[in-house]
């Protein structure tokens, strides 16, 4: 048992496959996925953008391959990043062949709408000659006709009906280097649907709650929605669907990740949201550090909190903490014991001083 048992989370066990030099499933950390929105056809700009979301932290990428330019221009784009890339295919298996001789290393599909049974074949045959993985990706919005039919509207039931069909014709060919989705832009229905498909099968789950909105509701509704799988030990890579930067994806997806301490990335700030008593402009602090600290992938703690108030209790369990004092005078405390008065002008550069200071030690002890 843990020191503090009311923080574990137990993980669903599940089956360990590779996306590329990823593994996703069994006991590894879970992964962070986004997506390009470049025309994957203009080369540059989409290698550009992968590697961006790659240096904020995204374990693997999706690229759009519509075509069959898009899809054979993944061969250029793949030899230019250093990051797993799933080609996110859409109804014609041609396009999941090219993409897995290309070099992805993992075909997001549907098999039903793939074609009859010798396409799948085909596409199966190609992926694992080409050592690619499949998702079966299934979404609320793109659901069999029969199966609407059946249960009149998406719902959990149906997302559950239409991954377990599509396992069954993938498994059908003993292909099983499988991840599921069931996705909704309903975070209820989302939920349900995960939790009723975790409890019949044991492929990977990736989770997402699709079409999310733009920045601040979809970082919400993501929040909530993924942050009560992951509570319930349900997830093995996660994707953060917004209208906006894919960057910006990947930071919600890992701190969600960081919130639940399923994994542990860069500087995590607990901060006051600041109020008469404040010794010093905590916001205004705040933004600042974390553009300053913004560079540090190593796992550390910071409080920064503006009065006496709270402020020694979080700084005595973070590795580096400032508490506000009077006329300018804050107390810095390193690994939670008090360390010298610092005025408010120095402390900026004192605290980024101590961090990459405790960085070094970690790294190097």
């Amino acid at each position: 048992m843990s020191i503090r048992p009311f923080r574990d989370i137990k993980r669903r066990k599940t089956k360990e496959i590779n996306v590329g030099k990823v593994k996703v499933g069994g006991n590894n950390p879970i992964s962070v996925q986004s997506m390009t929105n470049t025309l994957t056809t203009d080369v540059k700009a989409t290698i550009d953008q992968i590697n961006e979301i790659h240096a904020e932290g995204a374990d693997i990428v999706r690229v759009s391959c519509p075509d069959e330019l898009s899809s054979k221009a993944l061969k250029e784009i793949i030899r230019n990043v250093d990051v797993p890339i799933v080609a996110d295919i859409h109804f014609h298996y041609k396009r999941a062949i090219e993409a897995a001789v290309s070099g992805a290393s993992c075909l997001r599909i549907n098999p039903g709408n793939i074609g009859n049974k010798n396409k799948i074949k085909e596409v199966v045959k190609a992926a694992r000659d080409n050592n690619c993985s499949i998702r079966v990706g299934v979404n609320a919005g793109s659901l069999e006709k029969d199966i609407l039919e059946k249960y009149k509207e998406p719902c959990p039931e149906a997302l559950v009906e239409s991954a377990l069909r599509n396992i069954r014709i993938l498994e059908d060919e003993n292909f099983g280097n499988l991840k599921i989705s069931v996705k909704s832009s309903d975070v209820f229905l989302s939920i349900k649907a995960y939790r009723l498909l975790s409890k019949t099968t044991d492929y990977p789950l990736h989770l997402g709650i699709t079409e999310a909105g733009g920045f601040l509701p979809g970082s919400i509704k993501s929040s909530i929605g993924l942050g009560t799988l992951l509570l319930d030990g349900i997830g093995d890579t996660i994707r953060i669907s917004l209208s906006d930067n894919p960057v910006e994806e990947v930071k919600i997806g890992n701190e969600i990740l960081k919130s639940l301490g399923l994994r542990e990335r860069g500087v995590k700030i607990i901060s006051c949201p600041s109020c008469a008593r404040q010794g010093f402009q905590v916001i205004e602090t705040v933004k600042v550090l974390e553009k300053k600290l913004s560079h540090i992938k190593t796992p550390i703690t910071l409080s920064i909190i503006g009065c006496v108030v709270n402020g020694p209790g979080e700084a005595s369990m973070t590795d580096i903490g400032i508490t506000g004092g009077n006329k300018g005078n804050n107390m810095l405390y390193l690994s939670g014991v008090q360390s010298e008065k610092v005025t408010t002008n120095e402390m900026i550069e004192k605290i980024v001083h101590e961090v990459e200071k405790k960085v070094y030690e970690i790294e190097n002890s």
